[in-house]
């Protein structure tokens, strides 16, 4: 470690202006302060102060070497603040992934909270389709990712943040919009909308699944990756799609949505890697739990 000693042996004595009271706010006996200097001075090839009998004044490149002693101090100060904070995961930086889906739920809490908590953080937000997101994690690209809940690769820890379940999404003006709850049969001879499986597999698998258990397999008119573009759809009268709940809050003119008597669960998962080390990720699900 690099010894600031000499440093700030002699910034002290420059702010006292006496070697007396410079050893003794620095708690040395007089001798070994006039030695740290002598021997500074020696290294530097120059003098830095004018002794007199009873006093010194500096010299020219005492006073300019002053100035720079302090501000090497302070930013060695702040480098120490710094590494501290890193090592308490209050600064440094932190990438969190999310899907569509989580950005109508928990994933803006989240950010809001985090950076009012830690605002030494450089908190990233990066929306992806689901199946992106556990790659990204495990290859270190994403510190964190909320997903849609599915069987996670080996290596990755789940925590579940959103229990939530389907519902539909229906044309504003379709002939089942009045209703406040649907069954799956009476959506069985209904175009629908999906995302496909490639992107959500579990989503898709529970959609598939609930029209079977109701006796019908969905006519899908369109496959398609991100939940508002599903929407979208549907709000052009393509046909009604069975979307999770959060989506509730993407509030477009054109579609309304319906509770779907039996839906089932489709939870969002917090995933990380438990073998990452960053200090700022322990920070972030501690905020989560």
């Amino acid at each position: 470690m690099i010894d600031i000693r000499p440093l700030r042996y002699f910034v002290t004595l420059a702010e006292t202006g006496h070697f007396g009271r410079a050893a003794a706010r620095l708690h040395l006996s007089q001798p070994p302060l006039s030695r740290q200097l002598a021997s500074l001075e020696a290294g530097l090839g120059v003098a830095l102060i004018e002794r007199g009998p009873r006093t010194f004044a500096l010299t020219a490149a005492g006073e300019r070497f002053y100035a720079d002693a302090k501000a090497i101090l302070k930013s060695v100060e702040q480098a120490a603040g710094n590494a501290r904070a890193a090592a308490r995961g209050e600064a440094g930086s932190l990438a969190i992934g999310f899907t569509m889906c989580a950005a109508y739920s928990v994933a803006p809490g989240y950010a809001r909270a985090f950076r009012a908590a830690y605002p030494g953080v450089n908190l990233a937000l990066r929306e992806a389709v689901s199946n992106d997101l556990a790659a990204q994690v495990l290859a270190g690209q994403l510190d964190a990712a909320i997903v849609l809940a599915d069987v996670l690769p080996r290596g990755l820890t789940a925590r579940t943040v959103v229990r939530d379940r389907l519902c539909v999404a229906l044309p504003r003006r379709h002939r089942l919009a009045k209703a406040q709850r649907l069954k799956v049969g009476q959506l069985r001879d209904e175009p629908f909308v999906l995302a496909a499986a490639t992107v959500a597999p579990t989503l898709h698998a529970a959609i598939i699944d609930v029209c079977r258990s109701a006796g019908f397999s969905p006519e899908v008119r369109f496959e398609v990756q991100l939940q508002q573009t599903v929407i979208s759809l549907v709000g052009e009268g393509v046909g009604l799609a069975l979307v999770p709940a959060s989506m509730r809050k993407l509030q477009l003119s054109d579609v309304v949505f319906r509770d779907l008597v039996g839906a089932p669960r489709i939870d969002q998962q917090l995933i990380w890697a438990p073998t990452h080390r960053n200090p700022c990720l322990e920070r972030f699900l501690e905020l989560a739990h």
